[in-house]
């Protein structure tokens, strides 16, 4: 082989070793984080009546007509974030009764250094006005980010109820908090990035945790979303089929139960269920506190009396 030949399969033998090299390392690095994913689950099963006993507190005080605050920076605030934006249209919250407080305003223009400007915190806290009524959830991987640890005790201060989740054991925001979920999820396969086991056990947790907020309200009902807003199609064939699961009706009969209700998934299932008219239906469901299945039980003995008469 002429030396011009052992240059070229010398260069190929080296970039065959060097693509070894990084599939090995993908694959190490890739079962680290499904390891550590495994446990960012787990983390959360470990709080899991803690999320209960705080989702309870959150729907007493909404329904009293406080807010629901999520206070963030960083990676953390954005998962606040994220799960703050889905609860009007989950649950048909007003969104007027829905805030999130973020490190320096936004997702991507956000200074970096926002994280550590406590004064900026407790003046965004300020802004807020009143919060005797209101639950302020704070998320920090450390619980020691400087922004979201001020947030929190500013909060607590001014009347909030503080539900906080932190990464790490004995972190400042979980003792300050009314409500601490240490989420423990250790080191992360890539060191100090928050966003992967950190932020999947804290997605976890807000998920369960604004769930079952929307549980104890009474806006789920057998599994389904029975307040959910229907602003697309989507959703709209989402509502119907949740009326025809729920009256046990045809799909004709669901959508025009819908219609008559303007939308209003509970009020539509006991029109298709055999509510008199919808202000039959309204009427139902104040009685009820929302619950559509204390709702249905009412309908249901109104309906055997009528048939007995």
């Amino acid at each position: 082989m002429g030396a011009a030949e052992q240059r070229i399969w010398g260069g190929q033998g080296r970039r065959d070793a060097e693509r070894r090299m990084i599939a090995d390392a993908a694959t190490t690095l890739s079962e680290a984080m499904l390891a550590n994913y495994r446990r960012a689950v787990e983390s959360v099963a470990s709080v899991e009546s803690q999320i209960r006993a705080a989702a309870t507190h959150a729907a007493e005080r909404f329904e009293r007509g406080g807010r629901m605050i999520y206070l963030g920076a960083g990676a953390a605030g954005l998962v606040a974030a994220e799960d703050a934006a889905e609860l009007p249209g989950t649950f048909g919250l007003d969104s007027q009764r829905i805030a999130v407080i973020l490190a320096g305003g936004g997702a991507f223009d956000a200074d970096a250094a926002a994280e550590d400007d406590a004064t900026a915190a407790e003046r965004a806290v300020a802004m807020h006005g009143e919060l005797g009524r209101d639950v302020v959830i704070a998320v920090s991987a450390s619980g020691s980010t400087p922004f979201t640890l001020a947030g929190g005790i500013a909060a607590r201060r001014a009347g909030a109820f503080l539900i906080a989740i932190a990464n790490r054991p004995g972190a400042p925001l979980l003792a300050a908090a009314d409500a601490p979920l240490l989420l423990d999820t250790g080191d992360e396969a890539l060191r100090g990035s928050t966003r992967l086991a950190a932020g999947a056990a804290q997605k976890c947790a807000l998920g369960m945790l604004s769930t079952l907020f929307g549980l104890a309200l009474g806006h789920i009902h057998a599994g389904l979303m029975v307040n959910l807003r229907a602003d697309n199609d989507k959703l709209r064939r989402r509502a119907a089929a949740i009326v025809m699961t729920l009256a046990g009706t045809d799909e004709s009969a669901a959508v025009a139960a819908l219609s008559s209700a303007s939308g209003e998934v509970k009020q539509a299932t006991l029109l298709a269920s055999g509510a008199r008219d919808r202000a039959s239906a309204v009427s139902l469901l104040q009685q009820s506190r929302g619950r559509l299945g204390d709702a249905l039980n009412a309908l249901g003995k109104e309906l055997g009396r009528v048939a007995a008469d």
